[in-house]
């Protein structure tokens, strides 16, 4: 298993430091591109092209929290995490309220998708804009709960110092309330679009 830490020469803790990691790649970036063995054999040019890609893939991968827990719990536990696909208990007045949220935005897009006279579409577009509001203050709750989460990422690191100390129990809840979070704010962003043309 390639571990992305390694490759761009971050400590493997559970948070890091975006704009430095940003920085590294594009160093790194520079000096591995395969622009600069435009002049040598197709062997050489092929082997540049898969360092580059797995420098972009590991990037790619420590940039977004979600991505760089499930990494690390990887490198870890020597295996990748499971995912869990009941949401949590302590969740489920969220998820009712966003179903509910969903369902609505979708039986109007529905109902506006229908409708063909200009008049009435400048009705949808206002009705559109109020669902829009719901949805807006349930992206506001769940983007509260996910920067919450965020927070305690930055605190772990001293822990990783000692390998007894390893919250890899916090750091696994925390990559599954995440993916949640990701999940749900991406559908709320879909439905916001719609509403809004």
């Amino acid at each position: 298993m390639t571990d992305h830490f390694a490759l761009l020469h971050a400590a493997r803790r559970p948070w890091l430091d975006v704009d430095w990691l940003k920085q590294t790649f594009f160093t790194l970036a520079a000096e591995l591109h395969p622009d600069r063995v435009h002049t040598t054999d197709a062997a050489k040019k092929r082997a540049a092209q898969e360092r580059y890609a797995e420098l972009n893939a590991a990037y790619q991968c420590l940039r977004t929290p979600h991505e760089r827990l499930r990494h690390l719990l990887e490198l870890e536990q020597g295996s990748k995490p499971s995912d869990l696909t009941q949401v949590p208990e302590d969740l489920m007045d969220l998820f009712f309220a966003l179903g509910k949220a969903l369902r609505e935005a979708d039986a109007l897009l529905v109902e506006k998708s229908r409708t063909t006279s200009p008049l009435l579409q400048v009705e949808w577009f206002e009705r559109g804009q109020e669902e829009g509001g719901k949805l807006g203050n349930l992206r506001q709750m769940i983007g509260t709960r996910r920067d919450a989460l965020l927070a305690e990422l930055a605190p772990m690191n001293a822990a990783w110092e000692t390998a007894r100390a390893r919250p890899l129990a916090r750091v696994q809840e925390i990559w599954r309330l995440l993916g949640f979070y990701e999940r749900w704010l991406t559908q709320i962003q879909e439905r916001v679009v719609k509403l809004s043309c």
